[in-house]
C-alpha cells in the first residue's frame, strides 16, 4: 500500500496559481503600455506558436506536480509481518584486550587467533537464535554497549565483525562488563537475564572489581554463563627451538567458575572452536519468556521515483527547446541558398 509520510504538503500544490492571479503593484512612474494595431504581426503559424507557449507551461506544471508528491515522502508499506511473542533475552559480553590477539586457535586446519575464532564460532551461535533478543558488549579498559537488546541477528552480527581488537584499550575490565549487563537488564521487567561472559584473562582494569559485579548480579537475578578462552599448550620457536608453553596461563578460571557458580549459570573452558558447541545446547534449553505481540511492517522510500521523472521531463524540454533553436537556423540558411540560386538563374537568363 503506498502512503504519504506528509501527506499535508499537497496544500502547496495550488501556490504557483495563487502567485499568478495575485494583482501586480504598479508604482507612481509606470506608464500604460501604447498599443498600435497596426503593428500587430498576424501570422499564418498561430496555432503552431500557441501550442509552443503552452508546452512549457505544461512542462512547468507538471514538474511541479511531481516535485510535491516527492517532497511528501511517498512509501510503500508491505504485508504485517509477526514479531516471535516469546524468546530469550541474552546479553553477550566479548573481550577486546591484547591478549586476544594470541594466534593459539585452530580454525578449518589453520592457527587464527582468539578473537577470529570467536567471531566465527559466536557469529554461528548469534545466526540460530532465531526468535532471541541479543545484546553485545565490548570491553577491555572499559565496557561499551555496542548494540542494545534486538531482535536483529544480523545488525549484532555484523557489529562483532567489525570489532578490532585493542579498540577499547589492552586491559580486561570483567567487572565493568558484568555491571553494564546487570544495569541494561535492570530497565527490563520480564526478562531471562542471561549473560555471557567471554574472555581469555583475568581482571587488570575497570572501576568496579568482579566481586562486587558478582554481588549486583546476585541481588538481580542474573545467570551469568562464563567462557575461558585459550589454549593449554602452544608451541613457540625461538633462537633455542621450539618450546611448549601455556598461552592461557593469566586465564583466572577459578574467578569465572565463582562468578557462573554463585549466579546460576556454569563456566565452560574453549580451548578450541569444538569446545563452544557445548554453550549452544546449554542456552537452547533456557525456558523462553512470554512477550507483547508484536508486527512490523516492511517500508520502502518512493520519493526518487518522482523526482526522477521531473528531473527526466526538464532534461528533456531543455533538449527540444536546442533542437528548435538549430532547426529554423538551418532552413533559414536552406532559403537564402535558394533565393541566390534563382537570382544567379535570373540573371543569366537575362544575359
Amino acid at each position: 500500500m503506498i502512503s504519504f509520510a506528509w501527506p499535508w504538503l499537497f496544500a502547496l500544490l495550488p501556490l504557483p496559481l495563487i502567485i499568478y492571479f495575485l494583482p501586480a503593484k504598479k508604482s507612481a512612474n509606470q506608464q500604460s503600455a501604447l498599443i498600435i494595431p497596426v503593428l500587430i504581426n498576424v501570422s499564418t503559424n498561430t496555432v503552431s506558436d500557441q501550442q509552443k507557449r503552452k508546452a512549457p507551461l505544461i512542462v512547468l506544471v507538471s514538474c511541479w506536480i511531481l516535485l510535491i508528491i516527492a517532497i511528501s515522502r511517498p512509501q510503500w508499506l508491505g504485508d504485517a509481518i509477526d514479531i516471535p511473542s516469546e524468546g530469550r533475552e541474552m546479553m553477550i559480553a566479548v573481550d577486546l584486550s591484547g591478549s586476544m590477539e594470541i594466534e593459539d586457535m585452530s580454525l578449518n586446519g589453520r592457527n587464527v587467533n582468539r578473537l577470529q575464532m570467536l567471531k566465527v564460532v559466536l557469529g554461528d551461535f548469534i545466526e540460530r537464535r532465531v526468535s532471541d533478543r541479543l545484546g553485545l558488549i565490548l570491553f577491555a579498559d572499559d565496557a561499551y554497549m555496542q548494540t542494545p537488546m534486538t531482535f536483529d541477528r544480523k545488525t549484532v552480527k555484523q557489529m562483532l565483525d567489525e570489532s578490532e581488537l585493542n579498540l577499547v584499550g589492552r586491559k580486561t575490565a570483567i567487572g565493568d562488563a558484568i555491571a553494564l549487563a546487570v544495569k541494561r537488564f535492570d530497565a527490563k521487567q520480564e526478562s531471562n537475564k542471561v549473560l555471557l561472559l567471554l574472555t581469555d584473562g583475568q581482571n587488570t582494569a575497570g572501576k568496579i572489581t568482579p566481586e562486587q559485579a558478582l554481588e549486583l548480579a546476585v541481588a538481580k537475578g542474573i545467570t551469568i554463563y562464563t567462557v575461558g578462552i585459550g589454549a593449554d599448550v602452544m608451541l613457540q620457536r625461538s633462537m633455542w627451538g621450539t618450546q611448549r608453553i601455556n598461552p592461557s596461563s593469566d586465564l583466572d578460571e577459578k574467578s569465572l567458575a565463582t562468578i557462573a557458580e554463585k549466579t546460576g549459570g556454569q563456566y565452560f573452558r574453549a580451548r578450541d572452536s569444538q569446545g563452544m558447541s557445548e554453550i549452544y545446547s546449554l542456552l537452547d534449553k533456557l525456558e523462553p519468556i512470554e512477550q507483547e505481540q508484536q508486527q512490523m511492517r516492511p517500508l520502502s522510500a518512493l520519493y526518487y521515483w518522482p523526482l526522477a521523472l521531473a528531473a527526466l521531463l526538464c532534461f528533456v524540454y531543455l533538449l527540444s527547446l536546442h533542437f528548435s533553436f538549430l532547426l529554423p537556423a538551418k532552413n533559414a540558411n536552406t532559403k537564402k541558398n535558394t533565393n541566390m540560386n534563382k537570382d544567379d538563374v535570373s540573371a543569366m537568363g537575362g544575359k
